[in-house]
């Protein structure tokens, strides 16, 4: 068989463990993250591009409705920031789904790849 038998018990007295709880934390936490944008970008970015957008309409829809009130735009920056990060919000989801795209053909290359092997079976 494949399987090795190997001795497993207590950590023996006196010995420290070489894990870091906050650095090996975050460490795989960071390596979730990746994994999630490289597997599944839509959604990555998408939330980003949510996030982003609810920030903007956060800040800009005081401003409009200051604007229909009044004819004024009392903040200008607020607006111009309010703006930039809708764009960034678009430009977001716009990444997100030219790199689905790409996820998807690399998972069907790797796909035909797969199929294109042999089996062990019929290898002989």
């Amino acid at each position: 068989t494949a399987e090795v038998a190997l001795p497993y018990g207590a950590r023996p007295e006196g010995s420290v463990s070489k894990l870091r709880t906050y650095r090996d934390g975050a460490r795989i936490l960071w390596t979730i993250i990746r994994l999630y944008k490289e597997l599944r970008p839509l959604r990555f970015f998408g939330a980003a591009g949510v996030a982003l957008m609810f920030l903007s309409l956060g800040l800009g829809t005081p401003l409009v409705v200051t604007w229909l009130e009044t004819g004024l735009v009392p903040r200008f920056p607020t607006a111009i920031l309010a703006t930039g990060i809708m764009q960034l919000a678009f430009l977001s989801m716009g990444c997100g789904l030219v790199l689905e795209s790409v996820a998807q053909g690399r998972r069907e290359a790797k796909r035909m790849r797969y199929l294109d092997l042999q089996s062990v079976a019929t290898a002989s």
